[in-house]
């Protein structure tokens, strides 16, 4: 699909169902903002916390503000794939029939934007979108399935055990003698599916164990336990790129506490970035090495960013996670990463938009039709 000569419509999705919500809110606004005007014609697109989704001047703010979205013009985005478009709901008002849209830029963190369901849409649709497909987004946001896949692929992972959350309520002692034997403390506690640190916590004994799991198991039915590994730097790398990626320099996250959970990240302003890692060339390589090789084990494509914890004394290196639509707001580290390896925030943007479009290209260039020697099917 050749892009337009005229301003490419970018329609910028963000807001959604999960508990990273307001996250999301915040980085549309900086990619909204640093999109070139002379380039690209925005196209807010907000999902409420209900689900519903609006298109409107405006919408972004009001969602920040949480304003009343009542009698607001409700869309939906076309999966008939003749039409990329938002168009209204059938019975509710809308200011043209319907909205053509040339590339889709999702930023809705954690469940129903970051897990494929969103890009299954996408797909349906057959129009080109950012960051990755149905299965990189799938197995990015499960972090089982990611340390599973990443084991098999040699790359290093820290000791884990997971479980169901119906296994925990059968049966809670068994669950914690499980977790003793193969992890021990001091542990994480983490839902396989979420984002955000939203939901983890660290356990130093069987009483915080339980803690945490009961907190785990609200935000999702499937638990992570991972062995938690001392005196650790937590080092992040961006990735960009399909089907050849590249890393950009690492950086290395000051948690302003314990660990980097919710408010470290996005509340107290206290933690501290380096950009770039104070690391060996040795291990710089090494690290910027696995998180390609993590982008690629998942079949991900566009951007990624991938957490890695480092061992201060030894530089034995553990994969945490890759997210596969990482934090874009100030002051998100996939960014940062990528304008302290050359590229500014505004030409990311242009290359993941490029991305998207070179995807789309390839997949439509492949056979989606066979002709069999003999129509058989017609007398079926």
């Amino acid at each position: 699909m050749k892009q337009p000569k005229q301003k490419i419509r970018v329609g910028v999705i963000f807001g959604g169902q999960s508990a990273e919500h307001e996250v999301s809110l915040v980085s549309a606004t900086s990619i909204i903002n640093a999109l070139n005007p002379k380039k690209y014609e925005v196209i807010p697109i907000g999902i409420a916390p209900n689900g519903k989704w609006y298109s409107f001047p405006g919408v972004l703010d009001q969602m920040k503000s949480k304003n009343s979205l009542k009698g607001k013009e409700e869309i939906i985005f076309s999966p008939d794939p003749t039409m990329r478009a938002l168009i209204p709901i059938p019975g509710k008002k809308f200011s043209t029939s319907h909205l053509k849209i040339d590339v889709l830029f999702p930023v809705v963190h954690g469940t129903f934007g970051e897990d494929g369901s969103m890009q299954g849409l996408f797909e349906l649709a057959n129009i080109p979108y950012v960051g990755a497909g149905v299965l990189g987004s799938s197995v990015g946001m499960d972090k089982v399935l990611t340390k599973q896949l990443c084991e098999w692929q040699g790359i290093p992972v820290t000791p884990f055990f997971w479980f169901l959350k119906q296994e925990y309520i059968i049966d809670a002692n068994a669950i914690y003698k499980l977790v003793e034997k193969k992890v021990g403390y001091p542990c994480f506690v983490k839902p396989a599916n979420s984002g955000s640190s939203v939901g983890i916590s660290k356990a130093k004994n069987r009483k915080q164990l339980q803690s945490a799991i009961l907190l785990a198991i609200k935000y999702d039915k499937k638990i992570l336990v991972e062995q938690g590994i001392d005196d650790a730097r937590e080092i992040e790398v961006s990735v960009l790129g399909n089907d050849d990626p590249v890393a950009s320099v690492p950086g290395e996250i000051i948690s302003s506490n314990e660990f980097y959970d919710y408010d470290a990240k996005y509340v107290d302003g206290k933690s501290e970035a380096i950009v770039p890692a104070k690391l060996s060339s040795v291990v710089r390589r090494r690290i910027q090495d696995l998180a390609v090789r993590t982008f690629r084990a998942i079949d991900c494509s566009g951007m990624a960013r991938v957490d890695f914890l480092v061992t201060k004394k030894t530089n034995r290196i553990y994969l945490n996670e890759i997210n596969t639509i990482p934090g874009f707001t100030s002051i998100s580290m996939y960014p940062k990463l990528w304008e302290a390896s050359g590229i500014r925030y505004s030409k990311l943007l242009d290359r993941l938009i490029d991305l998207a479009f070179q995807r789309f290209d390839e997949k439509n260039a492949l056979l989606r039709k066979y002709q069999p020697k003999r129509e058989w099917f017609k007398s079926s």
